[in-house]
């Protein structure tokens, strides 16, 4: 079945990047179909011009080698870790993959370690992978499954209470794309003072719990609640992460709608929805590249912030009492 699914997810991957690497060639093979598996490039990444145009299988093989070395030479896990980036990340530009790529990638990731002993590392993280990939490329009650079974596994045979957190957060995205969003909160909440008791608020994983946490507030419309944490956190993940870090980004995006979504908001907060927007746009455009979700979604958050400050400002006709 994983071999089936990769084989599907690559072929969609590819016909989606077809206008994009239309002339181009793999940075890794340097041929435009692979030699030996006929599929096309993909780019869903952040690069731009002529970088990054590469084969699914390309990737995977370079990952899996790296992985590999890694163990035969028994590396430390920091070391261990860096290299296991390279199922998620573009060697060149540094930024994850995303979108049906990306979901691609975890399928291939999930065949190459799926036969390895339960809660083994590498397949514990490939399950991971796997499961936000799905996530990313939409298909989200597949992405549901694969991470209620692996929340099953892990309590099963006692993992940490760190890597349970994690995996109940991923748990907890799901949930919200899905509608279950009084599940997703109380998931997300649970989980993000479990890793801001464990690890402390300047933590990267929590910095991502509390921004998940204030999304899913957003989804409940408790958007006084949601702006309060998020007020809190911001100016820790730009201290932690930089100003230019996409958790950073998202979090003002998140804050952004949790101002220009509330019934309650005034002229002076929709105004500041718009100009957070077009900051975080403009970051967002330069970092990842006008081709990234992320970017999408902001410029999407913009227009929508923009007609609500039009819907203010203009003036009722004689005798409206609409508004």
């Amino acid at each position: 079945n994983a071999n089936t699914r990769y084989t599907a997810a690559v072929a969609i991957a590819a016909e989606a990047c077809a206008e994009d690497t239309k002339g181009q060639t793999g940075y890794i093979c340097t041929q435009a179909l692979h030699w030996k598996t006929k599929e096309g490039l993909v780019r869903g990444c952040s690069c731009r011009g002529t970088a990054g145009f590469v084969h699914v299988s390309c990737l995977a093989e370079q990952a899996k080698i790296l992985v590999a070395e890694a163990e035969e030479n028994n590396l430390d896990w920091k070391a261990k870790n860096a290299r296991w980036l390279r199922w998620e990340t573009c060697r060149l530009c540094e930024q994850d993959h995303h979108g049906v790529v990306l979901c691609a990638l975890g399928w291939a990731c999930w065949k190459t370690y799926v036969g390895r002993p339960e809660g083994e590392w590498a397949r514990r993280r490939a399950m991971t992978l796997l499961g936000i990939g799905l996530m990313r490329a939409n298909h989200h009650e597949d992405a549901l499954s694969v991470q209620e079974a692996q929340l099953s596994e892990m309590r099963r045979l006692g993992a940490s209470e760190e890597a349970i957190l994690m995996t109940q957060g991923n748990l907890a995205i799901a949930y919200q794309h899905v509608g279950r969003f009084e599940e997703a909160l109380r998931v997300t909440r649970d989980v993000y003072h479990g890793y801001s008791r464990l690890l402390g608020n300047e933590y990267g994983d929590t910095l991502r719990l509390a921004n998940n946490y204030a999304s899913s507030l957003v989804c409940v419309k408790r958007f006084e609640e949601s702006k309060a944490l998020l007020r809190e956190m911001m100016p820790v993940a730009r201290r932690v992460l930089g100003e230019d870090d996409r958790l950073t980004l998202k979090m003002r995006w998140n804050y952004a709608k949790a101002l220009f979504k509330a019934p309650s908001a005034t002229l002076d907060d929709l105004r500041e929805a718009v100009t957070t927007l077009e900051d975080v746009g403009r970051t967002a455009r330069r970092v990842f590249g006008g081709q990234h979700p992320l970017v999408a979604n902001i410029e999407q958050a913009l227009r929508y912030s923009r007609e609500a400050v039009r819907a203010r400002e203009t003036p009722s006709p004689p005798g409206d009492t609409s508004k």
